[in-house]
């Protein structure tokens, strides 16, 4: 096992499936303490203890991005066993089945509910912002704060306006423009801790199967953790505010 990251403390939340757990795996595999986040505290400790059978110090961590509680006391619990953060992966995220040309419904942007445009952005977007909010102070106790949002080459403005953008017809609204907000808030807040050692970017992991698209894709996760993984152990000197994929810059 590398021990390069020994020492470092990293949340990531929705851990305990798919990409998020692939992304505590290898950060774990390289000495960090990986606090796995999730919403059922006992799938939560499934994916630890499988995390611990490869020598990995995991510890699970109940955390819904969309509720204020169990992120407060996610912030008190580190607070109180670590005393910092140095790695935040805001890695939680939904397609909801009511989306545009998502699900079975095959619907045109113009005739989605609402509803589902407020429930996406509960996960996508609000809960994003609310873990990031609370976890600022401690990764500010970090020498070398991370933060990564798990954002989608279909939150890009640039390629869904290119007519031979591989994912043309992917025009899911609350999904995409989710993920576009997303990018829109790595942006800002790169802006205000420009002067501090915290780096955040936003990581397009491609079109990895997992269950938010019925493992449709046809990347693996392992695949799929390399730019969030590479954002997460930046060097002093790597970007911040940016929006990159394992090739390099995805156009905004």
């Amino acid at each position: 096992m590398s021990e390069d990251l020994k020492g470092k403390v990293a949340l990531i939340t929705g851990a305990n499936k798919g990409i998020g757990y692939e992304i505590a795996r290898q950060l774990g595999s390289r000495g960090a303490t990986v606090l796995v986040g999730a919403r059922d505290i006992k799938r939560g400790e499934e994916a630890a203890n499988k995390l611990r059978l490869n020598e990995i110090d995991a510890r699970t961590i109940q955390l819904d991005v969309t509720d204020q509680k169990t992120i407060d006391s996610a912030a008190k619990e580190i607070e109180t066993e670590f005393g910092k953060l140095d790695i935040l992966v805001n890695n939680a995220g939904i397609i909801s089945d009511g989306d545009a040309y998502g699900g079975k419904l095959r619907l045109p942007p113009s005739q989605v509910d609402i509803e589902t445009l407020r429930h996406t952005y509960e996960t996508n977007v609000f809960g994003v912002f609310a873990v990031t909010k609370a976890m600022l102070p401690l990764l500010k106790k970090s020498k070398a704060g991370r933060i990564v949002n798990l954002s989608s080459g279909l939150g890009s403005l640039t390629q869904n306006s290119d007519p031979n953008y591989e994912f043309v017809d992917f025009k899911l609204l609350a999904y995409n423009s989710s993920k576009t907000a997303v990018n829109a808030i790595t942006v800002l807040l790169a802006a205000e801790l420009k002067d501090t050692p915290i780096k955040i970017n936003a990581a397009d992991p491609g079109f990895t199967a997992t269950d938010i698209n019925q493992y449709q894709g046809y990347r693996t996760v392992e695949q799929g953790a390399i730019a969030p993984v590479r954002l997460a152990t930046l060097p002093d000197d790597g970007s911040s505010g940016g929006f990159f994929d394992e090739n390099g810059v995805v156009p905004w």
